[in-house]
């Protein structure tokens, strides 16, 4: 669950600064935590990226819109263990909210920066307790009563006293699958717990479910893709051993790297990030010796030619 949120924009003459934000804890971001955000967004090209400090995960993510400026970020303050996959899909609903009402007010958009983190804190109370979800319902049935609306609120009623516990089941048991690895039957059981969500009128957790379980059916394609890279990497790191080594193998390899960046941020891979990020430093050096060199090489034979 999040516990800070946080609404920058990142001007090249300025650097970043924060527009709106919004805290339930003392832990808050600062002007160290967006320079860390402006080196992975700007000069990485990072469409999302993440930090962790002090037992906190830092998440940033670029708010790709039309109808706004382009160099807006959203970010939120997480706790270390929280798992960043499930919370994506609530993050890209907050980005649209935010792309829908925007304004230059900052009182405003720090109130909806509130609004947003209140109603995530809401939505995962309902997830995790199931009597939650039964004190919604009993509010809508009593509205539908009020309204005249009988058949519906005993429809209501009925589900109200077998759904919720149905729904929480089944979220527990895709959260077991997900960490299993077994991707297959996690977006089943999520898909399986949007519907039960669907017949109690809860269109929020709906989509939650529904955007979540989409990203768990993508992760072997992911894992797929990556593998790929890595194979690719390796394969040109085995010429690095040639003798005969051609000196624009570094500049191959980067883009390569770079790729397996960003699809480890994806995955959360918080080990191989930092070997990446290392890899791909000294590799930038290398490239550059390696080119000094070769005109060193072109010298040299030039000179012997002429001997």
């Amino acid at each position: 669950m999040p516990i800070g949120i946080f609404l920058y924009e990142i001007e090249k003459s300025f650097g970043p600064q924060i527009i709106a934000d919004y805290y339930i804890t003392e832990e808050k971001a600062n002007l160290e935590i967006l320079k860390i955000f402006n080196e992975k967004h700007i000069q990485k090209g990072l469409a999302d990226a993440t930090h962790r400090k002090n037992g906190y995960l830092y998440y940033s993510s670029v708010i790709e819109s039309k109808s706004i400026k382009k160099n807006l970020y959203l970010g939120f303050i997480l706790r270390e263990k929280e798992d960043l996959i499930s919370l994506k899909s609530i993050f890209e609903n907050f980005e649209e909210n935010i792309a829908q009402n925007y304004t230059k007010d900052k009182k405003k958009m720090n109130l909806l920066l509130k609004n947003i983190l209140n109603s995530t804190i809401d939505l995962f109370e309902k997830l995790k307790e199931p009597s939650i979800i039964k004190d919604t319902i009993n509010e809508k049935t009593k509205q539908m009563l009020d309204d005249g609306k009988l058949q519906e609120a005993r429809e209501l009623i009925d589900l109200g006293e077998k759904i919720p516990g149905k729904l929480s089941q089944e979220i527990k048991l895709a959260e077991q699958f997900l960490e299993e690895s077994n991707f297959r039957r996690a977006k089943k059981g999520y898909l399986k717990a949007a519907e039960l969500a669907e017949q109690i009128r809860e269109p929020e957790i709906v989509d939650l479910l529904t955007k979540k379980a989409d990203h768990v059916g993508n992760i072997p394609d992911l894992i797929k893709t990556r593998e790929a890279i890595q194979k690719g990497m390796r394969k040109s790191l085995e010429e690095l051993e040639d003798i005969q080594l051609e000196y624009k193998i570094y500049k191959r390899i980067m883009p390569l790297i770079e790729k397996n960046i960003k699809l480890s941020y994806t995955l959360e891979d918080d080990n191989q990030i930092p070997i990446l990020e290392k890899l791909l430093n000294l590799t930038d050096k290398a490239s550059e010796k390696a080119i000094a060199l070769k005109k060193l090489d072109d010298e040299i034979k030039s000179l012997l030619r002429k001997v």
